[in-house]
């Protein structure tokens, strides 16, 4: 019956791994589009919704997937910078026109802290660096909170990988953010940004992103 078709169909897609990805993805923009007759998967909401797809990566499969597609391509370089450089050009060099995107458009993720001052700011990311470091070196867990002097302390392996993994960050004052963000658009070409910032204080969380908004409103009116 329909209900044992459409089960087949999802286990199917859920047991073939990767090399189905590229397939998975085409048949999930056909449920966007107006149902067709006989067909047993229907998004209810969002058939006929022409409901935009990104492509999110963080390696150069995705980047290849996104150009053959003609989709958007969001790079999560806020966590994943080793391939971003590579990537970007992968996309933006074999991107094909799509009926949903007629050139490349790229978002990347980047870690914003932003505070009264550049040290205040640099303690705030510390959270952010021990969560790495503790990830990788098995010990997961909830986001600690800061610590004066933590990276001067670090081990040169650790440092090391901070350093890769956490190098798509801007950390300071406002002035400092600024400069930061202009820098990374001009290096990347980004058309978007994705902004995120682990910090362990709450308010202090959402000061960084008012000071976020505020330089960013300084910056268009620049422009």
């Amino acid at each position: 019956g329909t209900d044992m078709g459409t089960a087949r169909a999802l286990r199917r897609n859920l047991e073939a791994g990767a090399d189905s990805f590229p397939q998975d993805v085409v048949e999930l923009m056909g449920y966007f589009q107006p149902a067709g007759d006989g067909q047993r998967i229907r998004a209810v909401p969002g058939e006929g919704e022409q409901v935009p797809i990104w492509i999110l990566g963080s390696s150069l499969y995705g980047a290849q997937l996104a150009a053959m597609l003609g989709l958007p391509y969001a790079f999560a370089s806020h966590f994943a910078p080793a391939e971003l450089d590579h990537a970007l050009e992968i996309y933006r060099s074999r991107f094909q026109p799509s009926k949903q995107l007629d050139k490349p458009y790229v978002m990347l993720g980047l870690n914003v802290f932003a505070a009264p001052s550049d040290a205040e700011a640099r303690l705030l990311f510390t959270s952010l660096q021990q969560a790495f470091v503790n990830l990788r070196t098995g010990r997961p867990g909830r986001l600690p909170p800061p610590v004066e002097g933590y990276e001067r302390d670090l081990d040169p392996m650790a440092k090391t990988m901070l350093g890769r993994a956490l190098s798509c960050a801007v950390v300071g004052a406002p002035e400092t953010v600024g400069q930061g963000i202009e820098a990374f658009v001009q290096r990347t070409g980004a058309d978007e940004l994705m902004v995120t910032a682990q910090i362990f204080d709450h308010a202090a969380r959402v000061r960084s992103f008012e000071i976020l908004a505020d330089v960013h409103k300084s910056l268009s009116e620049a422009a």
